[in-house]
């Protein structure tokens, strides 16, 4: 039988050239409502995958966000993560396994970047990052990623970290504004 999740050896953080990736803790509610609150308009356009960002934003949803994560990131049963540039602290985005079956091992994988620091080559840095994290040291078999089929700079990120198109679930969800939205489904496996 497999060892409780929450015996499982997960580094607090990690680190690439340009970012360090670590665990939320408590106080970082003031960097990611800060993020979320330039951002709000595209966070919303991605709305079917984050419904989150549907709500008004608030810094106490932010700082419960935060300490949410941490909690989980401990028992191990999601793993979020803030990314933050290297230099200078600036936060940037989220990303994290999601959707984790540590009997086979799998994960999905997700993320968003801050408004002002898209374009910029970050989410993939972070998302190669994360996905050699599952895959090597976590002993992950697949890592899934779920994108809208129209969001183009999404796709675009797993694409270049080495992710495959597995198909496209045909309208599968319907948009917060009652548009029925395609899901692209992308993964890499060991």
């Amino acid at each position: 039988m497999p060892a409780p999740a929450i015996l499982r050896e997960v580094p607090e953080h990690i680190e690439t050239k340009r970012l360090l990736i670590r665990a939320p803790r408590a106080g970082d509610g003031v960097a990611v409502h800060a993020a979320v609150v330039e951002s709000l308009a595209e966070l919303r356009a991605s709305g079917a995958f984050l419904p989150w960002a549907m709500g008004e934003p608030s810094l106490e949803a932010s700082e419960v966000f935060c300490r949410e994560g941490a909690a989980h990131y401990l028992r191990r049963t999601q793993l979020t993560m803030l990314l933050f540039e290297k230099e200078g602290g600036q936060f940037i985005g989220g990303s994290g396994l999601h959707e984790i079956d540590w009997a086979v091992p799998r994960f999905a994988i997700g993320y968003w970047c801050r408004t002002s620091q898209t374009r910029r080559g970050l989410i993939t840095e972070a998302v190669e990052a994360i996905t050699r994290l599952a895959l090597e040291e976590l002993g992950g078999r697949r890592v899934a990623c779920h994108t809208d089929e129209e969001n183009r700079a999404s796709r675009r990120v797993v694409e270049r970290a080495g992710f495959v198109l597995e198909g496209i679930l045909r309208h599968d969800r319907i948009s917060p504004t009652g548009v029925a939205r395609s899901t692209c489904i992308y993964s890499r496996t060991r």
